[in-house]
């Protein structure tokens, strides 16, 4: 097979290009973010009936690595890599769940969520991180000085650096939030032994300053402005045309933050059409927590300005980012995809997020936010009742149970509990047992 290649390139300059090989997050020359760009002519080389025979018959196989859902299609991902340098998890390949009872009761029947907190460390942060890891250890093979990966983060970028550096036998640094994680995502980096620094300020005061530790001391970037990490989250978008036979969703519907997940979802379609696997393009959703909401408020001024926010307090705290850093992908994405910015109170998202777990999920509060945008959309008919929708669940609920419990307990202040399900306490006897089941059946 030929030698595939890809380098980095100025996000606003296609002349501006650097090897894919050196340390870099932005461009050198002018600051702009850079972007991941394959060489499209070589895999054009090739059939698409080549390419879907060739991912269809790795997918989820027991052959290393390429049974992961991303290096299954390692040629459009880092071709670079060396396999011995992969790290890899099994990452991908996740539950695309047919919603059909919620589907129902919202009035959209070919309404699918795409599990993707079904993963090794509980979020879709693993798709970007096995390849920013892999990278990590082919640098340091070619002779590169990095003593260690570091990251800001709300909680799941965290827990995917810490995992995959863990079996790399990397370290990795950690910035979170003083007080702004919950548990389940503060013992994950705790128990794959990285350095976690709690820092009294929000995620985008983590983020100033591991950028700031990250140009001096020979440490990794490991935050999604570092373009590598979008090359792996691109292969939920090919992913889920191989899951529907290669077929295109009219709408996929996903939760944003620091929003590099909207800009690698449009990435990943714009790079199927182009190389010839699918013949258009779906419409993209953008959700945002109505506290933590910057591109929601440029995209109501049609993104002709943006203005970093100050981001409140919000049940989905790890897309609780006022000053995201993918935001000129976001936009250029959106803009490609004739995309919608749509955003969730406090109130929308906890009761979306239980009445979709009525139905047999257990989701995230960010997958709420996304689940509350969706029926806002179907109540604005902008969304048909005959199209096939896709929501993209970022991270298991198991990682946000102190705020299902609360919901549930009716403790959050400002929340309706429609959905709410209290336990009930019986006494220990069998008739007073039967006397509450009579009244529950």
């Amino acid at each position: 097979m030929d030698n595939f290649s890809c380098w980095y390139q100025n996000i606003n300059d296609e002349n501006k290009k650097y090897p894919i090989e050196e340390i870099l997050y932005r461009c050198p020359e002018t600051g702009n973010l850079l972007e991941v760009v394959h060489d499209i002519d070589a895999l054009k080389s090739y059939s698409p009936e080549y390419w879907k025979d060739k991912f269809d018959s790795r997918y989820r196989k027991q052959s290393w690595p390429y049974g992961s859902g991303v290096w299954g299609k390692k040629e459009w991902v880092v071709p670079f890599i060396e396999d011995k340098n992969i790290v890899s998890m099994y990452e991908g390949g996740t539950n695309l769940f047919w919603a059909e009872r919620y589907g129902k009761q919202i009035g959209v029947e070919d309404l699918w969520i795409k599990m993707c907190g079904n993963s090794h460390t509980g979020s879709f942060k693993d798709l970007g991180m096995t390849v920013l890891v892999s990278c990590v250890k082919q640098l340091i093979d070619n002779g590169k000085d990095i003593k260690a990966v570091a990251c800001a983060s709300t909680g799941d970028t965290s827990a995917a650096l810490s995992a995959y550096c863990a079996a790399a036998g990397l370290k990795s640094i950690v910035f979170l939030p003083k007080n702004k994680v919950s548990v389940a995502q503060l013992v994950q980096p705790l128990a794959n032994g990285a350095t976690v620094l709690s820092i009294d300020s929000d995620f985008d005061g983590c983020m100033k300053i591991v950028q700031e530790v990250c140009k001096k001391n020979n440490i990794y970037l490991a935050n999604s402005i570092n373009s590598l990490r979008i090359e792996g989250q691109k292969t939920i978008s090919i992913e889920l045309c191989q899951q529907f036979n290669w077929e295109i969703p009219d709408w996929i519907i996903i939760p944003g933050g620091n929003l590099g997940n909207i800009s690698a979802l449009g990435k990943g379609f714009l790079m199927l059409k182009e190389i010839g696997l699918i013949n258009k393009l779906p419409r993209l959703v953008c959700a945002q927590a109505e506290n933590a909401n910057p591109l929601y408020l440029s995209f109501l001024k049609d993104f002709n300005s943006f203005e970093p926010v100050v981001a409140k307090t919000t049940l989905a705290n790890a897309i609780q980012i006022g000053d995201p850093v993918s935001i000129e992908k976001a936009i250029k994405i959106l803009k490609t995809f004739d995309g919608i910015v749509e955003q969730s109170s406090e109130d929308e998202l906890a009761s979306s997020t239980a009445k979709v777990d009525l139905t047999g999920t257990f989701n995230c509060p960010h997958t709420g936010v996304a689940i509350s945008a969706f029926e806002k959309l179907v109540k604005k008919n902008i969304i048909k009742s005959d199209e096939k929708v896709v929501i993209i669940s970022t991270a298991h609920g198991l990682k946000f149970v102190d705020s299902k419990i609360n919901y549930h307990m009716e403790n959050l202040k400002g929340i309706s509990n429609t959905f709410s399900n209290l336990p009930i306490e019986v006494d220990n006897s069998f008739d007073k047992v039967m006397k509450v089941l009579e009244s529950e059946l």
